[in-house]
Parts: structure tokens; sequence; C-alpha cells
């Protein structure tokens, strides 16, 4: 599974904002309205979800793009696809498909 990086701490202090609550009221100008113990969780943790608008008010109240915030990570060895594709995780448990033999017509 993929994972990425969460950089609103890094990109609010770059723009001048140290305490968590420097967020609360940027966020409910725009009509978002969250308890400070929310923003914090936000700041300081990789959110599980985001709705698209509290991303789009931080983009706007930090004046950012989506990649500043988010850095997209690569998982750790081969792709999920290409893991598939070796057959590496073909198969339920135990059980694997039989590989496919091609014969000509009549043998």
């Amino acid at each position: 599974m993929a994972r990425n990086r969460w950089h609103l701490r890094q990109v609010m202090a770059g723009r001048g904002m140290f305490a968590t609550t420097d967020l609360l009221e940027p966020l409910a100008a725009r009509g978002i309205r969250l308890s400070s113990s929310q923003v914090y969780r936000l700041v300081a943790e990789r959110p599980e979800r985001l709705s698209l608008k509290i991303l789009m008010a931080l983009l706007d109240i930090l004046g950012c793009s989506m990649t500043d915030l988010i850095e997209p990570v690569a998982a750790g060895g081969r792709s999920r696809t290409a893991q598939a594709a070796g057959g590496a995780t073909a198969g339920i448990g135990q059980l694997r498909p039989k590989r496919a033999r091609i014969t000509r017509a009549g043998e």
C-alpha cells in the first residue's frame, strides 16, 4: 500500500504559522468549523481521510499546491502490479491458479 507524507506543519511554518490554532480562524472564515484538537490532529498527524472542502481550504489559506502538502511515497519493494504479474500475489492463501498452456488447434 502506498503511503503519503503529510507536510502541513512544514508548509505552515514556511508561512509564519507556528501554532496549530493559527488555522482556526482562516478555516472558520471558509465555513469550516473544527475544534482545536481536530486542527491539532490535522497538523500533527497524517490524516487517513481528508474532505475535499478542507483540503481546498488549506490550499487557499496557505497559498500552496496539493503537491506541497502531500508527497506520494511508493511502497517498498516491487509494486503491487509487478507482484501480481509475477504471480507472487495470485490466488488465495495456498490456492494458486494453474498456468495456461497454449496449444495448436487439434492437439
